[in-house]
Protein backbone atom coordinates (compact mmCIF):
# COMPACT_ATOMS: atom_id res chain seq x y z
CA UNK A 1 0.00 0.00 0.00
CA UNK A 2 2.84 2.34 0.63
CA UNK A 3 3.71 4.57 -2.23
CA UNK A 4 7.42 5.31 -2.05
CA UNK A 5 8.28 8.12 0.33
CA UNK A 6 8.18 11.35 -1.70
CA UNK A 7 11.40 12.77 -0.24
CA UNK A 8 13.50 9.69 -0.90
CA UNK A 9 11.86 8.20 -3.96
CA UNK A 10 13.43 5.08 -5.39
CA UNK A 11 12.67 3.99 -8.92
CA UNK A 12 11.61 0.47 -9.79
CA UNK A 13 13.82 -1.32 -12.29
CA UNK A 14 10.96 -2.92 -14.19
CA UNK A 15 8.94 -1.96 -17.22
CA UNK A 16 5.74 -0.06 -16.43
CA UNK A 17 2.72 -2.33 -16.10
CA UNK A 18 -0.41 -1.23 -17.94
CA UNK A 19 -3.81 -1.89 -16.36
CA UNK A 20 -5.83 -4.52 -18.21
CA UNK A 21 -9.19 -3.61 -16.70
CA UNK A 22 -9.39 -7.06 -15.10
CA UNK A 23 -10.17 -6.92 -11.41
CA UNK A 24 -9.01 -9.57 -8.97
CA UNK A 25 -9.92 -10.22 -5.38
CA UNK A 26 -8.86 -12.46 -2.53
CA UNK A 27 -10.59 -14.30 0.29
CA UNK A 28 -12.21 -12.36 3.12
CA UNK A 29 -10.12 -14.25 5.68
CA UNK A 30 -6.80 -13.50 3.95
CA UNK A 31 -4.45 -10.62 4.77
CA UNK A 32 -1.97 -9.07 2.41
CA UNK A 33 1.10 -8.13 4.46
CA UNK A 34 4.20 -6.18 3.54
CA UNK A 35 6.97 -4.33 5.34
CA UNK A 36 9.23 -1.59 4.06
CA UNK A 37 12.24 0.37 5.16
CA UNK A 38 11.80 4.08 6.02
CA UNK A 39 12.01 5.02 2.31
CA UNK A 40 9.18 2.67 1.30
CA UNK A 41 11.40 -0.08 -0.15
CA UNK A 42 9.93 -3.57 0.34
CA UNK A 43 11.72 -5.74 2.89
CA UNK A 44 8.99 -8.38 3.39
CA UNK A 45 5.93 -9.60 1.47
CA UNK A 46 3.73 -12.51 2.46
CA UNK A 47 2.44 -15.22 0.15
CA UNK A 48 -0.94 -13.47 -0.30
CA UNK A 49 0.81 -10.27 -1.44
CA UNK A 50 2.78 -12.30 -3.97
CA UNK A 51 -0.18 -14.35 -5.25
CA UNK A 52 -2.62 -11.46 -5.57
CA UNK A 53 0.05 -9.16 -7.00
CA UNK A 54 1.31 -11.86 -9.43
CA UNK A 55 4.91 -11.40 -8.28
CA UNK A 56 7.66 -13.68 -7.02
CA UNK A 57 9.47 -12.78 -3.82
CA UNK A 58 12.65 -11.96 -5.78
CA UNK A 59 10.70 -9.46 -7.90
CA UNK A 60 9.52 -7.40 -4.93
CA UNK A 61 12.21 -7.47 -2.25
CA UNK A 62 14.34 -4.35 -2.62
CA UNK A 63 11.82 -2.62 -4.87
CA UNK A 64 9.86 0.51 -3.94
CA UNK A 65 6.35 -0.24 -2.71
CA UNK A 66 4.95 1.92 -5.48
CA UNK A 67 5.70 -1.10 -7.67
CA UNK A 68 2.00 -1.93 -7.11
CA UNK A 69 0.65 1.60 -7.49
CA UNK A 70 -2.35 1.74 -9.78
CA UNK A 71 -2.43 4.82 -12.04
CA UNK A 72 -6.05 5.44 -11.01
CA UNK A 73 -5.01 6.11 -7.40
CA UNK A 74 -4.91 9.81 -6.55
CA UNK A 75 -1.57 11.09 -5.31
CA UNK A 76 -3.40 13.06 -2.64
CA UNK A 77 -4.16 9.79 -0.81
CA UNK A 78 -0.45 8.94 -0.70
CA UNK A 79 0.34 12.49 0.43
CA UNK A 80 -2.09 11.95 3.33
CA UNK A 81 -0.48 8.59 4.04
CA UNK A 82 3.05 10.02 4.26
CA UNK A 83 1.91 13.06 6.24
CA UNK A 84 0.20 10.74 8.73
CA UNK A 85 3.17 8.37 8.98
CA UNK A 86 5.54 11.33 9.38
CA UNK A 87 3.48 12.27 12.45
CA UNK A 88 4.14 8.71 13.72
CA UNK A 89 0.47 7.79 13.41
CA UNK A 90 -1.28 4.87 11.71
CA UNK A 91 -3.64 5.21 8.78
CA UNK A 92 -6.48 3.15 7.37
CA UNK A 93 -7.09 3.78 3.66
CA UNK A 94 -8.88 2.31 0.70
CA UNK A 95 -6.34 1.65 -2.05
CA UNK A 96 -6.51 0.25 -5.57
CA UNK A 97 -3.35 -1.68 -6.42
CA UNK A 98 -1.93 -2.96 -9.70
CA UNK A 99 -0.64 -6.52 -10.12
CA UNK A 100 2.33 -7.47 -12.30
CA UNK A 101 -0.05 -8.87 -14.93
CA UNK A 102 -2.08 -5.63 -15.13
CA UNK A 103 -5.02 -6.77 -13.00
CA UNK A 104 -6.21 -4.44 -10.27
CA UNK A 105 -7.29 -5.22 -6.74
CA UNK A 106 -8.79 -3.09 -3.98
CA UNK A 107 -7.69 -3.25 -0.36
CA UNK A 108 -8.48 -1.67 2.95
CA UNK A 109 -4.97 -0.98 4.18
CA UNK A 110 -3.80 -0.43 7.74
CA UNK A 111 -0.34 1.15 7.65
CA UNK A 112 1.74 1.74 10.77
CA UNK A 113 5.27 2.88 11.54
CA UNK A 114 7.63 0.23 12.93
CA UNK A 115 9.96 1.37 15.71
CA UNK A 116 13.48 0.36 16.68
CA UNK A 117 14.69 -0.16 20.24
CA UNK A 118 15.66 3.51 20.44
CA UNK A 119 12.16 4.65 19.38
CA UNK A 120 13.16 5.68 15.88
CA UNK A 121 11.06 4.71 12.87
CA UNK A 122 12.82 1.80 11.16
CA UNK A 123 10.16 1.10 8.55
CA UNK A 124 6.48 0.58 7.93
CA UNK A 125 4.11 -2.37 8.20
CA UNK A 126 0.93 -2.72 6.18
CA UNK A 127 -1.88 -5.24 6.60
CA UNK A 128 -4.57 -5.22 3.95
CA UNK A 129 -7.90 -6.92 3.86
CA UNK A 130 -10.52 -7.23 1.15
CA UNK A 131 -13.05 -4.40 1.23
CA UNK A 132 -16.67 -4.98 0.34
CA UNK A 133 -17.91 -4.04 -3.12
CA UNK A 134 -20.15 -1.47 -1.42
CA UNK A 135 -17.11 0.19 0.18
CA UNK A 136 -15.26 0.38 -3.14
CA UNK A 137 -18.37 1.79 -4.82
CA UNK A 138 -18.55 4.49 -2.13
CA UNK A 139 -14.85 5.46 -2.32
CA UNK A 140 -14.33 5.27 -6.09
CA UNK A 141 -16.26 8.49 -6.97
CA UNK A 142 -14.21 10.45 -4.42
CA UNK A 143 -10.97 9.15 -5.92
CA UNK A 144 -12.19 9.84 -9.47
CA UNK A 145 -12.77 13.50 -8.56
CA UNK A 146 -9.29 13.73 -7.04
CA UNK A 147 -7.73 12.19 -10.15
CA UNK A 148 -9.60 14.60 -12.40
CA UNK A 149 -8.23 17.48 -10.34
CA UNK A 150 -4.69 16.11 -10.52
CA UNK A 151 -4.92 15.74 -14.30
CA UNK A 152 -5.82 19.43 -14.66
CA UNK A 153 -2.33 20.38 -13.50
CA UNK A 154 0.76 19.61 -15.61
CA UNK A 155 3.11 20.15 -12.67
CA UNK A 156 3.11 17.17 -10.27
CA UNK A 157 3.60 19.30 -7.16
CA UNK A 158 0.73 21.62 -8.11
CA UNK A 159 -1.43 18.60 -8.96
CA UNK A 160 -0.89 17.05 -5.53
CA UNK A 161 -1.50 20.36 -3.76
CA UNK A 162 -4.75 21.00 -5.64
CA UNK A 163 -5.94 17.43 -5.22
CA UNK A 164 -5.07 17.44 -1.51
CA UNK A 165 -7.02 20.66 -1.02
CA UNK A 166 -10.02 19.19 -2.84
CA UNK A 167 -9.62 15.96 -0.85
CA UNK A 168 -9.90 17.92 2.40
CA UNK A 169 -13.03 19.73 1.22
CA UNK A 170 -14.75 16.59 -0.08
CA UNK A 171 -13.99 14.61 3.06
CA UNK A 172 -15.22 17.50 5.24
CA UNK A 173 -18.58 17.30 3.44
CA UNK A 174 -18.95 13.71 4.64
CA UNK A 175 -17.00 13.33 7.88
CA UNK A 176 -14.71 15.07 10.35
CA UNK A 177 -11.62 13.44 8.79
CA UNK A 178 -10.59 10.83 6.23
CA UNK A 179 -10.17 8.39 9.11
CA UNK A 180 -13.76 9.04 10.19
CA UNK A 181 -14.91 8.58 6.59
CA UNK A 182 -13.10 5.24 6.37
CA UNK A 183 -14.63 4.08 9.64
CA UNK A 184 -18.11 5.13 8.49
CA UNK A 185 -17.65 3.08 5.32
CA UNK A 186 -16.41 0.13 7.39
CA UNK A 187 -19.52 0.51 9.56
CA UNK A 188 -21.68 0.34 6.45
CA UNK A 189 -19.91 -2.91 5.47
CA UNK A 190 -21.04 -4.47 8.74
CA UNK A 191 -24.68 -3.38 8.35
Amino acid sequence: MLDTHPRTAVRATRTAVRPTGKERTFAADELIVSKTDPRGVITYANDVFLRVGAYSLDEVIGQPHNLIRHPDMPRAVFQLLWDTLSDRRELFAYIQNLAADGASYWVLAHVTPSYGADGSVVGYHSNRRRPSRRAVDRIRPLYERLLAEERRHPNARAAVAASSELFGRLVAEQAASYEDLVWSVIGEEED
